[in-house]
């Protein structure tokens, strides 16, 4: 067996059964292919590569058969591998992924010049209505020029999709292989929260009670990223509201920082919440405020109190401000026979259109054990990976 395909779907099945063309043209960055075939691989694709000449100069044929278990085409012979994988035939591929894409092939495709593998399967693709992804990657003064920049309108006249490169300095650089797995996933996926509007809040809030100390929740925020990367690639418009929480989020997540209760209602009074079409709330949100005091508690002392007033509750404000949107929250609680009366209680209570509970062992854990109450009423206990919880919670949303 090919190492290639004991990698398959390592990672997860969410690209199972998709198969991808994957061109490279002669950009410094194909270096970086052999990773992102692997990458894509794990995720269950099947990788086909095709390769410019300029290409093979940067990176060596066999390097992507080894990463793909497949054979490069590196000139198109009479097996018609345009045809047979990007043409009008019964069994197309699912994808054209073109990374890296120079300016030079984004020119060529805009003006259907066809005299690489490549640009040659790009001209089947948009024929026959294959999508098509181009992952630019070249010297900034390339990339801003007119005339390459009206070539990539033409290209997105056509349907062509494009991943805007990280501009450094004076380079156009290509984005990192994980963010291309994940667009690719969102392209080909299942997109059944396509276009619609989610904001996610989680994390943890962090109440001062002195100028130097807080107190706060033991939260990772491994959910809510979780949820996001699962909404993105499922085609949803994601935002994220992100308190104190150690899981980084990544660079196509758009989210904002809260740090206090005061700060995520500020967030909450000036954002005209109507525009969600779903929120979810799994921040670990503090139910008391202490009383903060000025400067430094002193140390040293044997014993003092915090004085602490009720906090308001986030979920009201959400249901009024949002009173149609699919809001969705967690209800944490010490024992697991509570969880589901509890969590009943919160979705009730609140006017929620689902409730997630959860017992403390789920708190700083790669791991999670759920329960998933929708409006009808029907409970599921779920157990697994908080990456793979997330998609079932995600479910939730009507």
């Amino acid at each position: 067996m090919h190492p290639a395909k004991e990698l398959r779907g390592k990672k997860n099945n969410t690209l199972l059964h998709k198969r991808i063309v994957l061109g490279v043209t002669g950009s410094i960055a194909a270096v970086e292919c052999v990773k992102l075939a692997r990458e894509l691989i794990r995720h269950g694709a099947v990788v086909y590569p095709v390769m410019t000449p300029a290409a093979t100069r940067i990176l060596h044929p066999d390097a992507l058969e080894f990463a793909s278990g497949n054979t490069p085409v590196i000139q198109l012979s009479g097996q018609t591998e345009h045809v047979s994988w990007c043409g009008l035939v019964t069994d197309p591929v699912d994808l054209l992924l073109i990374s890296p894409c120079t300016a030079n092939t984004i020119s060529k495709i805009a003006h259907g010049i066809d005299d690489t593998p490549v640009t040659t399967c790009a001209t089947t693709a948009i024929g026959s209505g294959v999508p098509i992804l181009c992952v630019p990657a070249m010297h900034l003064s390339m990339y801003d020029h007119r005339i390459v920049q009206k070539n990539i309108d033409i290209c997105k006249n056509h349907g062509v999709l494009f991943l805007d490169p990280n501009i450094s300095g004076t380079k156009a650089k290509i984005v990192t292989v994980s963010e291309i797995v994940e667009v690719v996933i969102r392209t080909i996926g299942k997109q059944d929260l396509f276009n619609k509007k989610i904001l996610v809040i989680g994390g943890a809030t962090a109440e001062p009670i002195d100028d130097i100390r807080v107190l706060t929740n033991r939260s990772s925020g491994k959910t809510a990223v979780s949820l996001c990367i699962n909404a993105f690639e499922r085609g949803a418009q994601v935002e994220l509201w992100y308190g104190s929480a150690s899981e980084p989020v990544p660079s196509f997540i758009p989210f904002k920082r809260f740090e206090t209760i005061g700060d995520l209602l500020n967030l909450l009074k000036n954002k005209k919440l109507k525009c969600y079409d779903c929120i979810i709330v799994c921040a670990a949100i503090a139910n008391y405020i202490p009383q903060k005091q000025k400067g430094k508690i002193p140390s040293g002392k044997k014993k003092f109190s915090i004085d602490c007033i009720q906090a308001p509750v986030v979920l009201k404000l959400i249901r009024l401000k949002a009173p149609d949107a699919c809001v969705i929250a967690f209800k944490t609680e010490d024992r697991k026979t509570d969880v589901k009366r509890k969590t009943q209680q919160l979705l009730t209570k609140y006017h929620l259109n689902g409730a997630v509970g959860n017992t403390l062992t789920g708190f700083r854990s790669e791991h999670n054990e759920v329960l998933l109450l929708s409006k009808n009423g029907k409970a599921i206990w779920r157990k697994g990976k908080k990456e793979e919880l997330a998609s079932v919670i995600l479910d939730l949303i009507q």
